[in-house]
């Protein structure tokens, strides 16, 4: 039986996707991994933060993580793609030690137990949602050699210049075009 006082359910356009970032609760990672075991890909999955505040982004994606792969144990990323960078943060009652690599705000190192590495695309914050889901698609497929900027460059989530990503940042924050 229909009731006729409950409006039709309209389907979104066939290009365009809603923005995951209002779909999830605060605090919540949009994250996808690469689903086989075999890890044959230059990346392991794709994260796509809510803002460039580590503080606040990185315990949700801490959280997701050790639910599918264990405790976590070091995080490694670019301190120029980030706000500010603490030392270690306190996620869940376990400690997370960050460390600053010079990997580009277009990945971050996962470390799982004592050395278990998982490479993980980072769309950034800006990115339309389309672009965001087009890179995190390609980032977890099993067999991608695309290196994580170009996956960027090529979906649109970054313009397509010469800079290092951490330039990039430093343009957008100082209000100059990217």
């Amino acid at each position: 039986m229909v009731d006729s006082d409950t409006p039709p359910v309209t389907p979104p356009a066939p290009n365009s996707l809603p923005d995951p970032h209002h779909l999830v609760e605060p605090g919540t990672a949009v994250l996808r991994l690469e689903t086989t075991s075999t890890r044959q890909g230059i990346l392991d999955g794709a994260w796509w933060p809510h803002s460039r505040d580590i503080g606040a982004e990185l315990p949700g994606l801490i959280t997701a993580l050790t639910e599918h792969l264990g405790p976590i144990t070091r995080v490694g990323l670019d301190a120029s793609a980030w706000d500010e960078l603490p030392g270690r943060l306190v996620i869940d009652g376990r400690v997370v030690h960050i460390h600053s690599f010079p990997v580009g705000d277009d990945t971050v190192l996962i470390t799982r137990g004592d050395e278990d590495h998982f490479v993980l695309l980072v769309v950034p914050p800006e990115a339309t949602p389309s672009a965001a889901h087009d890179a995190m698609a390609r980032a977890v497929q099993a067999d991608n050699t695309t290196q994580a900027e170009q996956i960027l460059i090529n979906t649109g989530s970054i313009p397509p210049h010469g800079s290092p990503p951490g330039d990039r940042h430093a343009e957008k924050e100082r209000g100059e075009p990217v």
